[in-house]
C-alpha cells in the first residue's frame, strides 16, 4: 500500500484515545513475551492475544484484514520470516528460534500496533545482538521525530543504526501513518536521507517498523499470501511502535 499524502494531525484528546489503544497492544506484548519459550506453540500466542483483548473490551485490527483475510490477532514470523506470519498450532517453537510477534488493537475506533522481536530458549550471540540493533535502530528515528523534522530523518535513523551494526534492511516494507485505520498516509520507509521528504508536524502519529535482516535483504511471498521470508534463508528482525509526535518531543503509544 503506497500513500503519496502527508500525514494527519490529531488532537490531544485523539491522541489519549489512541494512547488506551496503545496500552492494550503493550499488555499483549507483555503478555505473549511472558509465554514464549521452547515447546509453545505460536498458535498459543494467537490466543494469549485474543484473550487480552476480549478482557480490555477492545478488538483487533489484524483479524480480518485485507483479502485473503488474516486469520489471527497476532502475527508470529519465526527465524528467517520477516513479517505476518499466520500462527498455528503446527508451528512449534524451540530452543535457539527467535520470533517475532506483531498485533494490534482498536478502542473506541482508534488503533494501535506494534511489534517486537525475541529469544526462544538460548540464542547466538550474534542473533541477539541483531535484535538489539533493530530495536536502538528503533529508539533513533524516535528520537527524531520531532515538529520540524523531516521524514526522511526517520528512516535516515534506521538505516544508519543498522548498517553501522552490518545488518541489511528490508527494502518495500515500511511503517505507515495511524489513526481511525492501521494504516494511513504516508509510507514511513526504513532507508532515506536526512533532511528529506514530508515536514512532521505536532499531533502526527505515525507506526515506525525497522525490519533488518543479518545478511541479504530480498524476500519473497510464501504461497499463504501473507508470510514473507528471506530468499536465502537469514534470520531477521522486526521491531515497531506507534509514536505522536508532540511539542513536548515524541510519546511512544504502545510501551506500557
Amino acid at each position: 500500500m503506497l500513500f503519496a499524502k502527508g500525514p494527519a494531525v490529531r488532537t490531544d484528546a485523539e491522541i489519549a484515545v489512541m494512547r488506551r489503544a496503545g496500552a492494550v497492544v503493550a499488555e499483549m506484548h507483555e503478555r505473549i513475551r511472558e509465554a514464549i519459550r521452547p515447546g509453545v506453540t505460536t498458535g498459543a500466542l494467537d490466543r494469549i492475544g485474543r484473550e487480552v483483548l476480549a478482557r480490555r473490551g477492545a478488538t483487533s485490527n489484524f483479524l480480518g484484514y485485507s483479502n485473503p483475510p488474516f486469520p489471527a490477532v497476532i502475527c508470529a514470523s519465526p527465524n528467517s520470516m520477516v513479517v505476518h506470519g499466520i500462527p498455528t498450532d503446527e508451528v512449534v517453537l524451540h530452543d535457539g528460534d527467535i520470533v517475532s510477534i506483531d498485533c494490534g488493537a482498536i478502542v473506541d475506533g482508534w488503533h494501535g500496533d506494534a511489534a517486537f522481536t525475541a529469544p526462544v530458549g538460548t540464542v547466538a550471540p550474534e542473533v541477539l545482538a541483531m535484535i538489539d540493533a533493530a530495536e536502538r535502530s528503533l529508539d533513533a528515528a524516535i528520537e527524531a521525530m520531532v515538529p520540524g523534522a523531516r521524514l526522511g530523518d526517520i528512516g535516515h535513523a534506521v538505516e544508519s543504526v543498522a548498517t553501522a551494526a552490518g545488518l541489511s534492511v528490508v527494502e518495500g516494507f515500511t511503517g505507515h501513518g495511524i489513526g481511525r485505520a492501521m494504516h494511513e498516509p504516508p509510507n514511513v520507509p526504513n532507508q532515506g536521507a536526512a533532511g528529506t521528504g514530508v515536514k512532521l508536524r505536532a499531533g502526527n502519529v505515525l507506526a515506525v517498523e525497522p525490519m533488518v535482516v543479518l545478511g541479504d535483504p530480498e524476500v519473497e511471498l510464501l504461497d499463504d499470501d501473507w508470510s514473507v521470508v528471506t530468499a536465502s534463508g537469514d534470520w531477521a528482525a522486526h521491531v515497531e511502535h506507534t509514536i505522536a509526535i508532540t511539542a513536548d518531543g515524541p510519546q511512544v503509544l504502545t510501551r506500557p
